[in-house]
């Protein structure tokens, strides 16, 4: 199916190298004559459109329509509306495949905690990657569940209990400590000192149950954001390469980009 635009160019090159008339041009290629002579107004405020499209989606790769959109909305203050953008974001070509999942049938989990002020309930949980030499290294990534603020990225070949405690007794001397942390059941929340170092604190540990991820919802949602724009973004040479970018990514993911599930 060949677009409106595509023919009318066409038709113009059939005038032009043909010499036929702008009527017989119309009825080969099926289109009006009004769609012949059309101009498209407003280029140049479309031409820094397209040219803000093409820079955000070259910097953020897994960015589809919806962020760009209210990157230029909410960050950058331009009032343009939505079709007009998505309108050039579609002749750009730049709309990204959606790879349809397969749902797997499975026990209905307990409801997921919504916590209603902000230190009311946070979330940690790990991740795994590997440096460019083939060394595997481990993400401790914590998030406020009220307003998905990524509290901290810590970066290391091993992260054991007591960097557990340390990395969080850091972020809990600026930000305040919370009511009560969600963690899944990995060895490193199951520890003594880890149980210990909470009681201290004053800070309830909260578990999901066992094969629920779901109720862990808010930073499995956050790790897919880390592993996309991020992790999967990099070749990291060291252990202070990936932490710097780390530190810089959680910066921008806080303070510039845009979180569709708070509008």
């Amino acid at each position: 199916m060949v677009r409106p635009s595509r023919r009318r160019e066409m038709a113009r090159q059939a005038v032009e190298q043909r010499q036929i008339s702008i009527r017989m041009a119309c009825r080969l290629f099926g289109i009006s004559e009004t769609c012949y002579r059309y101009q498209a107004k407003l280029s140049g405020e479309n031409s820094h459109i397209a040219d803000w499209l093409l820079r955000l989606t070259t910097t953020h790769r897994t960015w589809g329509f919806g962020f760009c959109f209210l990157y230029l909305r909410n960050v950058k203050g331009y009032g343009y509306n939505h079709k007009r953008v998505y309108r050039v974001y579609r002749e750009l070509e730049l709309n990204l495949r959606i790879k349809p999942k397969r749902r797997l049938r499975r026990d209905r989990p307990d409801e997921l905690a919504v916590p209603r002020q902000i230190n009311d309930m946070w979330s940690m949980d790990f991740m795994h990657d590997k440096l460019r030499d083939g060394r595997s290294f481990r993400t401790f990534n914590v998030i406020d569940d009220y307003n998905r603020e990524g509290l901290g990225i810590e970066v290391d070949l091993s992260l054991p209990a007591l960097r557990v405690i340390r990395s969080l007794e850091q972020i809990i001397e600026w930000r305040g400590k919370p009511k009560a942390i969600r963690c899944d059941n990995g060895p490193e929340y199951l520890s003594g000192r880890l149980v210990e170092g909470a009681d201290k604190q004053r800070t309830q540990l909260q578990y999901i149950q066992p094969g629920k991820p779901q109720q862990n919802a808010y930073v499995e949602r956050f790790n897919r954001t880390v592993r996309h724009e991020w992790l999967d973004q990099h070749l990291f040479e060291s252990i202070a390469h990936a932490q710097d970018t780390a530190t810089k990514w959680l910066w921008s993911y806080n303070n510039e980009r845009p979180n569709m599930a708070l509008g």
